[in-house]
Parts: structure tokens; C-alpha cells; sequence
């Protein structure tokens, strides 16, 4: 998109946009939003004051006397609310040149994901990785990042510590959420303990990777107990794999209902659900239903990784039963994962392409129904944030504007001309260059 037809606006506080096509399950507003595309879609004129939206209303309705009030005609391209990525890691991003995953495989990403962190890992390395993902998500539209943090032994400190000092830089742009990321039998130990405490001092959220094991039961336990009395909310790694017999979300969700949890709890990936029996399947949705429990889709990286085998073709798509989740009336979302490591070798944190794929993967098209709401509303809700994520008067003007008028061309041609709104203002989308990392790959090969 030309942002040079926004210089009308680059000195004004008060503006309209005319004819935008906004996904109407992006839009809350008091007023019937009506003649919907028949891809759910309503054009629409959006008045921005003082960076704030103070009216929503039909492009077929008269516009109010705006005087010397600048617009912008938008043309029928699509409007959406700044993204949510509630699933990344930003602490392994960007590492695939010096640490490729030699055969693709999971256990081959455990492998080199761990001989990198033990080799390269300290406070520079981290911040400059996360710092370089952190300005991706924000060029490309992003408003909130929940992040897993490895945090075995001593690595907690570094990368909490990294952590904080990004939250506190990058306030007011992006809000940054952490979790802990540990096996769960860790939390057996009095280490595990501690990290439960680090993390309810800095507000984050337990986490964990239980594995279908003989102490599975007492890890869950432990994990649940450690949660109750911090009054922190989980979000794990589940069944990241295609065994039919890893049914860890349904003992998640067997312990949320023994152990009484009133707290969130976001399960991600699940990929096993998706080859197991009907009926297996079915009990487990309605004990992920009874407990309240969300679950997070990670399309790309499960693509990548799941079934993958020397020469041949894999059989299915890695992701779990998105549809069937959504029928069943648990909260599904869509997020990230990995970029650029040995989890998912490619990526740019955008995730408009995270969406993308994921319609594509998952066909979530034919209808698009609500699924925008799968990488905006739903995950803001889930990790807290009520007020973004969605297009309603009274909120801040976060907003992206795509040429694409429709999800055929918004999902067809690359959107890399965006123009991305924060506050009603016009921001940078200048992607940072890979070139910055090369001083810090450079100093460790000496």
C-alpha cells in the first residue's frame, strides 16, 4: 500500500477511513453492522480521534458533516486489528544457520536446539535474537507476544532477566507475556519449586512439557498444586507428536477437574488427537470442555515436523482437530511457534502468514466464518487482554490496513505493504535486516 496518500493524516489528530472491508467478527459495535460480503465481510467507514476509534459505521450510510476533517479512501481494502501471537519462542528464534536441524525430525530440533543453547546462550545472544523478533512482530502488525522461556537450571535467570529488559523497553508497543518452559518432571525437584516462585514474582505463566510417562500423573499433580498456590495460570505443551497412544491433554484435563483449577489453562499443539480413534477423540473433547481448557494450534511447525520420515511422504498435516475443537465449543486459537531454529526453519513473525498457512493446512476457508478471530479476539482474550484484538469505539486505533480487498487477494500476493496504525498514527514497517545478527554469528565463530 502507497503510504505516501497518508500524509493527509500525518498532522492531524482526527481522520476518517472510508471503505474498509473488515471481517464483521473483527467488529463490536452497539449498531447492527449489516450487507456482510459472502465472505463475512462489511465496508465500512472508521472515524480515528486523538488516536482512539470514535465511530463505526456503514459506508452506505451518510457520513456526518466532517468539515475540514481529512479522509482516507481505502478502496475496499481489508481492515484487522493489530494481531496477538500467543504462542512463540523467542529465545530460540534465528539460530537455523549456525544450528540446522540435520534431518528434520523433532528429536533432531531437541537435539540441536540443546547442543546451541549449551554452546551460544547468554544474555547478548538472547536479547539480540529476541530484540530482532520483537521488531519483526511489530513491523508486521503484532500487539501482544506470549513467549516460552527454556528455563532449566541457570538459564532461567539469563533469560528472565533479557526478558524483563525487553518488556521494559518495548512498553507501549508490544506486550510481552513469559512462560516457563521445562519438562514437567522438573517440577518434581526442589528447582522446579524455585522456578514456580521466580515465576509468580514476575507474573508470568507456568509452564511445562509433560510426556506420557509412568510418573505422568505426579508430574501433572505437582504441576497443578505448585499453580493453586501461586494463583498462576498454566499454558503446556501437549502431544506434540503423532502417537495415537499420547493422550497427555486428556490427563491434563482429568487433573483440572480432580484438582478443582480455577485458573486458565492453554494446552498447544495436540497433534495426537488427530490420530486417534473417534472415540477416544471424543472423550477427550469433552473433558477439554468440562475443564475449560483452550488450546493453541501451531499449523507451520507442526507441518514441518510432524510424520517426517527419509523418503517419504507424509501422510498428514501435523495439526490437531481445529474444527472439531471449535464444534465442540472450546476456545481454539493460532499462533507462531518457532522461527528460524531447528523447531521450523523458516518464518518472519507475521502473523498474517501464520493465518495464511493455517487456511491453507487446516481449511479454514469455505466459510472463513470467525477463524480471523483465531490469531486477534481469541488469543487476547485467553492470555488477558480483553481490549485488543478487536475493532470497537472507545478503543486505541491499532489497526492494519491491506491492499487485499477480500481474503482471495489478502491471502494470494504478499501484503509486505501494509500500513500498520498504532494509536491512529502511521508507524515504521521497515523490517529489520538480517545483516544485524551477522556481527553476532561473526563473534562466536572466532
Amino acid at each position: 500500500m502507497n503510504n505516501q496518500k497518508f500524509s493527509v493524516i500525518s498532522d492531524t489528530s482526527n481522520y476518517w477511513l472510508k471503505n474498509a472491508h473488515v471481517p464483521v467478527c473483527l467488529i463490536e459495535t452497539d449498531s447492527e453492522i449489516s450487507s456482510q460480503t459472502r465472505e463475512g465481510l462489511s465496508l465500512v467507514n472508521i472515524e480515528i480521534r486523538e488516536g482512539v476509534i470514535t465511530q463505526i459505521v456503514h459506508s452506505s450510510a451518510d457520513l456526518p458533516s466532517t468539515g475540514d476533517i481529512p479522509t482516507v479512501d481505502l478502496k475496499g481494502g481489508m481492515v484487522w486489528p493489530c494481531f496477538v501471537d500467543m504462542h512463540t519462542h523467542l529465545d530460540k528464534g534465528h539460530i537455523w544457520e549456525r544450528s540446522p536441524n540435520s534431518d528434520g525430525s523433532f528429536n533432531g530440533a531437541l537435539d540441536a536446539g540443546a547442543r546451541d543453547a549449551g554452546k551460544y546462550w547468554n544474555a547478548e545472544d538472547i536479547y539480540r535474537r529476541m530484540e530482532f523478533g520483537l521488531k519483526c512482530s511489530y513491523a508486521h502488525g503484532t500487539k501482544a507476544i506470549r513467549t516460552h522461556l527454556d528455563c532449566f537450571g541457570e538459564e532461567v535467570n539469563i533469560s528472565l532477566e533479557v526478558f524483563q529488559t525487553l518488556q521494559k523497553e518495548w512498553e507501549g508497543r508490544l506486550i510481552l507475556q513469559p512462560v516457563s518452559l521445562v519438562t514437567g518432571d522438573y517440577y518434581l525437584t526442589q528447582a522446579g519449586e524455585k522456578l514456580a516462585d521466580k515465576i509468580a514474582d514476575v507474573g508470568g505463566i507456568l509452564g511445562a512439557v509433560p510426556f506420557m510417562s509412568s510418573d505422568v500423573d505426579n508430574e501433572l499433580d505437582k504441576l497443578f498444586s505448585l499453580a493453586k498456590e501461586r494463583q498462576l495460570n498454566l499454558d503446556l505443551h501437549t502431544d506434540e507428536n503423532g502417537d495415537p497412544n499420547s493422550r497427555v491433554l486428556h490427563k491434563v484435563a482429568e487433573k483440572a477437574i480432580s484438582h478443582q483449577f480455577s485458573g486458565e489453562i492453554i494446552c498447544g499443539h495436540c497433534c495426537s488427537l488427530a490420530v486417534q480413534t473417534p472415540e477416544k477423540v471424543t472423550e477427550t473433547l469433552e473433558l477439554v470442555k468440562e475443564a475449560s481448557i483452550s488450546i493453541v494450534s501451531l499449523p507451520m511447525c507442526n507441518l514441518y515436523l510432524q510424520n517426517r520420515q527419509d523418503n517419504y511422504t507424509p501422510r498428514w498435516r501435523g495439526v490437531t482437530l481445529l474444527h472439531e475443537l471449535k464444534k465442540q465449543g472450546i476456545s481454539v486459537a493460532i499462533a507462531s511457534d518457532n522461527c528460524r531454529d531447528p523447531f521450523f526453519g523458516f518464518g518472519d513473525h507475521d502473523v498474517l502468514e501464520v493465518f495464511n498457512m493455517s487456511v491453507r493446512i487446516a481449511h479454514l476457508d469455505i466459510p472463513y466464518g470467525d477463524w480471523p478471530n483465531a490469531v486477534t479476539k481469541t488469543p487476547a482474550d485467553l492470555i488477558g487482554l480483553p481490549n485488543i484484538g478487536r475493532i470497537r469505539v472507545g478503543l486505541p486505533a491499532d489497526l492494519i490496513l491491506f491492499k487485499g480487498r477480500n481474503f482471495s487477494e489478502l491471502l494470494s500476493r504478499s501484503q509486505h505493504d501494509r500500513v500498520v496504525l498504532r494509536n491512529g498514527g502511521v508507524i515504521d514497517t521497515t523490517l529489520p535486516d538480517y545483516c544485524e545478527l551477522d556481527s553476532l554469528f561473526q563473534k562466536q565463530s572466532l
